[in-house]
């Protein structure tokens, strides 16, 4: 019964596995140099749409079994890209940040693929570009770097070669005109039009939420990653990392939303988006602050004398040394105490005493060969008796003997037979009949 449990436990985990789609949320990843001008980054947005039709219908009729592919790239010379960067500088300002996006490569891809039960529709938008106007101040030995630009958001519609990139449900008015029309004025249409191309939960989380990390010797690793060269050895590089889900960092869901829409049958639209993740890289020590209400680092070249962190920052590695130190005295004295107890808790000699047996050999030679086999035995079996296999007793039988005229048993097959009473004879009188 309980493997009949678990295969079905597996089994209906491959199925949700394998008919739903990763919906991951935007995703940053930028690289910034305080000795540059301007510096790298891409940030990733991507979300998932259902149609579920469960009783069929139209939209069961025009989507089941259907599959199409919209994609397509563009950079600052396409005015759709242009309004983008102006959108998002606007974005950027708004939040309080002075540094600006100078470059920008957009990338698409929307994917649909149509069900028995239901049609999924993958959004992904990919965004390539360079910031500049970071450096706030600077002196001999420390930058100012503003970090409040990271989230790169815009609820306006973009339109790149006239294909909506920002909004869902744009795309489905040009490739899908029946579900268009279907969700038109209805709550899904309030779903559908929510923004793809937002990043605000990855500047709402505090930077002193995600993990620090400091690398000494990381410049000569990967200086190719910020277009440097071997000049700068003796640099750190440190990076902040945002989307563990736990107590300190914060509970990160999925975000979803959902509409049911009656038509000409109950249709329930699903829109997914998981939490954001973010990796952040400065060239230098970085020390977080806030200015302004704008959140900054301080980069200095190399770390403070005797500076000790681990990711979360904060926390003396001395400490770490000694928690160890104690888990190992803790366990030399658990192996200790264990010992003592079972020295105490020892017994004597159980069972037969191996005084009380005898051996002896039980093997026959056959020509020239002999083994040397043997058992051992009780001495005595005075008290055979109280230890002997219950089942090895067979019931006593009595068997009768003829005694001889002597008083001796007679040998078996030499018994004699008591003659009838009739056939005795008496003081020298014939048996009758004679």
């Amino acid at each position: 019964m309980t493997k009949a449990i678990i295969l079905t436990v597996l089994l209906a985990g491959l199925i949700v596995i394998g008919s739903s789609t990763s919906a991951l949320g935007a995703q940053l990843d930028s690289r910034i140099n305080p000795n540059n001008a301007e510096s790298p980054f891409k940030i990733s947005y991507l979300k998932t749409v259902f149609v579920e039709y469960p009783n069929g219908g139209d939209l069961f009729d025009a989507l089941g079994g259907a599959e199409w592919t919209t994609s397509g790239t563009a950079d600052a010379t396409n005015p759709g890209v242009r309004e983008l960067i102006t959108k998002l500088n606007n974005g950027i300002k708004s939040d309080g940040s002075q540094a600006q996006i100078s470059d920008l490569n957009v990338s698409y891809d929307f994917h649909l693929k149509g069900r028995n039960i239901q049609t999924s529709i993958d959004y992904r938008v990919i965004l390539e570009g360079t910031i500049t106007n970071y450096v706030i101040t600077e002196d001999t030995q420390k930058k100012l770097i503003d970090l409040g630009w990271r989230g790169l958001t815009t609820t306006s519609p973009i339109q790149i070669d006239g294909i909506e990139i920002n909004i869902p449900l744009g795309i489905l008015e040009t490739e899908e005109p029946i579900l268009y029309k279907t969700f038109v004025g209805t709550e899904a249409e309030n779903i559908l039009n929510r923004e793809l191309i937002n990043a605000d939960f990855i500047l709402e989380q505090p930077l002193t939420n995600w993990h620090f990390l400091f690398d000494p010797t990381g410049i000569n690793a990967d200086a190719s990653t910020f277009g440097l060269d071997d000049e700068i050895k003796g640099f750190v590089v440190s990076s902040w990392t945002m989307g563990e889900s736990s107590l300190r960092e914060g509970r990160q869901v999925e975000r979803v939303f959902e509409a049911e829409v009656m038509a000409d049958e109950l249709y329930i639209v699903r829109s997914v988006q998981s939490s954001d993740q973010a990796n952040l890289y400065t060239i230098g020590f970085g020390a977080l602050d806030i200015l302004d209400g704008i959140e900054i680092v301080g980069v200095t070249p190399t770390p403070p004398a005797e500076f000790m962190t681990t990711s979360t920052g904060g926390f003396p590695i001395m400490i770490i040394y000694g928690m160890a130190g104690l888990a190992a005295v803790a366990g030399i004295g658990f192996f200790f105490i264990s010992s003592r107890s079972m020295k105490k808790q020892s017994v004597g000699q159980q069972g037969i005493d191996p005084s009380d047996l005898v051996g002896y050999q039980t093997s026959a030679s056959s020509g020239g060969y002999q083994t040397n086999r043997g058992e051992a035995q009780l001495k005595s079996d005075t008290n055979y008796k109280t230890t002997r296999n219950v089942y090895d007793a067979a019931p006593e039988t009595t068997q009768e003997t003829t005694e001889n005229k002597k008083g001796g048993a007679l040998p078996k097959g030499f018994e004699t037979k008591a003659e009838p009473e009739s056939t005795k004879s008496s003081k020298g009188k014939l048996p009758k009949g004679f």
